[in-house]
């Protein structure tokens, strides 16, 4: 699967939230955010189906646009992607980066301990 970019994770999060949608419903949620024409939310649509991120029903008119890749598997790929090409595919320093810039509370580090603890082989 290739990245994602922000504009296809905009047309994603809408297909997922929605369960599908045509793409004048598409259009009118992007348009407040992005001042994206129609002509343009079909041309991402037209990029995204080529490249197997959504597929359309044609039952008459209109078309009725879903996600074919799940919003886990696009998390896991965007995880992936960035901790091979900012961490060196290290999720210590990962993880460690994280933590020293945003403060954890108490019951969020009893929590992450505990997953700690439950992951050890």
């Amino acid at each position: 699967m290739a990245k994602l970019s922000e504009r296809e994770w905009m047309v994603l999060d809408l297909l997922w939230e929605s369960g599908g949608a045509t793409l004048g419903e598409l259009f009118k949620a992007l348009y407040p955010e992005t001042g994206w024409s129609r002509n343009t939310v079909l041309t991402y649509l037209t990029r995204m189906e080529a490249k197997g991120m959504v597929s359309y029903i044609e039952q008459g008119y209109p078309r009725h646009y879903q996600a074919v890749l799940s919003r886990e598997e696009c998390r896991s790929q965007a995880r992936n992607s960035f901790l091979k090409q900012v961490y060196k595919g290290s999720t210590k320093d990962l993880v460690a980066a994280f933590l020293k810039e945003e403060p954890i509370t108490e019951q969020e580090r009893d929590e992450l301990r505990h997953l700690l603890d439950e992951m050890e082989v």
